[in-house]
């Protein structure tokens, strides 16, 4: 029997992330769920997961943190002793904020989850792909704000996800020759949950004028862009942002 690849997915109790790992558990992957805080939220879908057919480990823990980190690859290692792919997907945006009101904690928090998690997962994925022999694949999960710039309220949270971009571009041709893609996905007005928390329930209502597809995008749209790029269709495809959005 053909040993199924291993995808580590952070941020993956809800939203963008849950689609990527119960996808990615439909098509094939053993996954590994990183999860902060909603224990029973994580647990329904690697109940899911499971039901498609996946192996399924799960660990709460701050990506943003290299302790915790560093114990879901460990996780990863002893459970299935690989890691062939990585979803780069916990993130927060916060309420709107004025830069002329900005606070330390509010720069430090968005910056040391939105891309320094990216940079010790990535760095950690690596090692493991390198070790292995046998490459990977990595998508980061982005944002339009990258390019948009975030103005009204989110400029910190667009200049995190326009440092994912220069990230995925560079790892990407860092890596590419020793069997390892670095790509990412630029959602756009996605339906989630990530509105709500930062005090917008209602944004992708509002700003769907501005979609040129005239609605918001759903999160298994966005999974189903990630799993291309994570798969073989995508073996010459490297330093990629790939915009789901709707053409906004």
């Amino acid at each position: 029997m053909t040993e199924r690849p291993v995808l580590v997915v952070t941020g993956a109790s809800r939203g963008i992330g849950a689609a990527v790992a119960e996808l990615a558990a439909a098509r094939g992957y053993d996954v590994v769920l990183n999860y902060l805080a909603s224990h029973a939220r994580a647990s329904e879908v690697a109940g899911r997961c499971r039901a498609a057919g996946a192996r399924v480990e799960m660990l709460a823990g701050d990506a943003g943190d290299e302790a915790d980190v560093l114990a879901l690859f460990g996780l990863a290692d002893h459970a299935f002793g690989r890691v062939d792919a990585l979803c780069n997907n916990a993130g927060v945006l916060l309420r709107a904020m004025p830069v002329e009101a900005l606070e330390t904690g509010r720069i430090d928090r968005l910056l040391r989850l939105n891309i320094g998690g990216y940079l010790l997962c990535l760095r950690e994925a690596t090692k493991r792909m390198l070790a292995g022999g046998r490459g990977g694949a990595v998508v980061n999960v982005g944002s339009r704000y990258s390019d948009l710039g975030g103005a009204g309220g989110f400029v910190v949270y667009a200049a995190t996800k326009g440092a994912c971009d220069s990230l995925t571009r560079g790892a990407g041709r860092e890596l590419a020759a020793r069997g390892i893609r670095v790509n990412a996905v630029s959602p756009g007005l996605i339906d989630t949950e990530i509105h709500a928390a930062a005090g917008l329930p209602d944004r992708v209502r509002d700003l769907t004028p501005q979609i040129p597809a005239g609605r918001g995008g759903t999160a298994l749209e966005v999974a189903e862009a990630v799993l291309w790029l994570l798969s073989p269709a995508a073996s010459y495809v490297t330093g990629v942002i790939l915009p789901v959005s709707g053409g906004r």
